[in-house]
């Protein structure tokens, strides 16, 4: 995948993140999706997000069924970010 095609990917991605949605639940389910996708286009080590705090807008703690957790925001250039913690 080239980088312009990873960049356009992430930020949809993220706007997705920011969307509202009509219900807590699916808000919920598309969020943990959403940042599945994330953190597979990044190729980090995850699997599937098992859990999910939102820290602040496009601000995410990320926990993965295999252990891992991830910080994924958007930077200041604007590009999304995933930080292990």
């Amino acid at each position: 995948m080239t980088a312009r095609a990873r960049g356009w990917a992430l930020s949809v991605a993220m706007t997705m993140l920011s969307a509202g949605s009509s219900s807590r639940a699916a808000d919920g389910v598309s969020v943990v999706k959403d940042l599945t996708a994330v953190i597979a286009l990044l190729a980090l080590p995850c699997g599937q997000v098992a859990g999910v705090v939102r820290q602040g807008e496009s601000d995410y703690i990320a926990s993965c069924r295999d252990g891992n957790r991830y910080r994924v925001f958007i930077n200041s250039e604007g590009r999304v970010v995933a930080l292990k913690q």
